[in-house]
């Protein structure tokens, strides 16, 4: 299975969901930068739209190791417009991700602030003093050991989904920092596996972050709502089936 982050720049027009005068987003692999670093030495989204296009403006940014739907503003006053509703809560954002074990509640809130780790760069942790942080979750589905969460973020704190799920007690699949970082495995779902003539070693069903942004709602400058989604990515969608088919299905 080819992996998110080695799809080849010369695809990223493929990339795109919806191209407008004012706005274009688009259907992030996971693997690749929102933005530039502070080095700024690696590609990243905006810099191939700003090649492409011209002057891009951020709006908002999601972790490179997630995937899905990102959305940048090709005019000033786009940009203007679109992080003002960023900013007043006013633009839905909805999340998919596979989480270790099960919730006890079907539906939730997680309220836990969130400051800068005072020595690890990059990583976040919940504090009393960090920023307001607020996470609502519901479980679309249930499997042996695994999770399908749904999640909602109404504030837009870096790592807020991650962090927030470690405190529910259930990290997202995969994650490095905020979870044990093991991959997804089909050997640990099935007892008789056997690697096929051609492998010398198995390759993980999920190997990256197993979170995805999938849905955004915003009004573009003429008023008008719009509501977009991105699919899946294909290794979630294959973990899941192996998790179904564990389940009997």
């Amino acid at each position: 299975m080819e992996k998110e982050n080695d799809i080849s720049w010369n695809r990223a027009s493929e990339w795109i969901l919806t191209e407008q005068s004012d706005w274009i987003a688009l259907d992030k692999p996971s693997g690749i930068l929102s933005i530039p670093d502070r080095l700024g030495k690696e590609r990243s989204l905006k810099t191939w739209l700003a090649d492409r296009y011209g002057d891009i403006f951020t709006v908002h940014r999601i972790d490179r190791d997630t995937s899905g739907l990102i959305l940048f503003a090709r005019t000033p006053q786009a940009q203007q417009v679109l992080s003002a509703q960023f900013e007043n809560r006013e633009i839905e954002k909805i999340y998919l991700g596979i989480v270790l074990g099960c919730p006890s509640q079907t539906t939730g809130t997680i309220e836990a602030p969130i400051a800068e780790h005072p020595v690890k760069k990059g990583t976040m942790i919940i504090h009393r003093n960090g920023k307001s942080a607020h996470t609502e979750y519901v479980l679309i589905d249930r499997f042996p050991g695994y999770s399908l969460l749904q999640f909602r973020i109404l504030t837009g704190r870096t790592h807020q989904i991650r962090i927030h799920s470690r405190e529910l007690g259930h990290p997202i699949v995969c994650d490095p920092i905020y979870g044990d970082g093991k991959p997804f495995l089909l050997s640990s779902l099935k007892k008789k596996f056997n690697l096929s003539k051609k492998e010398e070693a198995e390759r993980p069903l999920m190997g990256r972050l197993a979170l995805h942004a999938h849905r955004i709602c915003f009004h573009d400058l003429a008023g008008n709502r719009i509501e977009l989604e991105a699919p899946l990515h294909k290794d979630m969608r294959a973990m899941l089936q192996q998790l179904r088919k564990l389940r009997g299905e």
